[in-house]
């Protein structure tokens, strides 16, 4: 699919994965719509790339509507892609002193990393269906994001894990509910990618997680999440898969 003259909604795009893909998909002329909470960072994209932003609430219908209605009035959405973040709980099943895990703490970290995401995916995909359709058919892609943890969660990351696992889950079934319009569904699950998320100083990330990852020994960048989310939309064979970015890393028990 080319994306130049498409509209472009990236949810959590003031963040370290959603800014990459936002100058990328920019420069490769979508007219993109910044959907976040973080408002001086989403501000300050549209001001200097002249793109859109929206606050945006991903586990509210009514904000992610008014976001998709932003996008819709640049041009036709053909391409969703979802890298919001959120507070999430740890800690393992049953503590040392034998209390559970709190249920709250789950159920937060499910609506925001799981249910969320089928949020966007749901309303987004209503709006690429009521697009006229490409050649052969294609009237969009949604790129989700995932993590290596959905599939080998460390100890302590049971909700975390679950929730991205739910979403490695929705991937092929998507795709094939979507596939009647047009509509492709693809999921990155990165590893060890350096960005602010992780609340630590860069150099002492790659310290800790760089000798851990086979090649490159080194985290990965948000730009080679960029580019791989753009492979993805331009290449239409691309449906139903996850995609694993992470240096051939797979993450030890703790």
């Amino acid at each position: 699919m080319e994306i130049a003259g498409t509209s472009a909604l990236v949810v959590g795009g003031a963040g370290g994965l959603g800014e990459a893909t936002v100058r990328r998909l920019h420069g490769a002329g979508a007219k993109v719509v910044v959907a976040d909470v973080v408002d001086d960072k989403g501000a300050a994209l549209q001001k200097e790339l002249g793109i859109r932003y929206v606050r945006t609430d991903a586990t509210s219908e009514e904000s992610v509507l008014a976001a998709i209605a932003e996008a819709e009035s640049l041009g036709p959405l053909r391409i969703s892609v979802d890298t919001h973040g959120g507070p999430a709980s740890g800690g393992r099943l049953v503590s040392k002193d034998s209390s559970p895990l709190g249920l709250d703490g789950f159920k937060k970290t499910i609506e925001f990393y799981l249910t969320a995401v089928f949020n966007v995916m749901r309303l987004s995909a209503a709006a690429m269906a009521r697009t006229e359709p490409l050649e052969e058919g294609g009237r969009g892609v949604i790129v989700n994001t995932a993590s290596i943890a959905g599939y080998e969660g460390q100890i302590g990351q049971l909700p975390y894990s679950a929730a991205k696992g739910g979403v490695l889950g929705m991937t092929l079934v998507a795709a094939r509910d979507l596939s009647p319009l047009g509509i492709r569904v693809v999921t990155i699950a990165p590893g060890t990618i350096n960005t602010p998320a992780y609340g630590q100083a860069a150099d002492q990330l790659e310290q800790y997680w760089g000798p851990q990852i086979p090649f490159p020994k080194r985290m990965g960048r948000s730009t080679e999440y960029a580019q791989l989310a753009q492979s993805i939309i331009e290449n239409d064979y691309l449906n139903g898969e996850v995609i694993r970015l992470d240096g051939a890393l797979r993450f030890p028990p703790k």
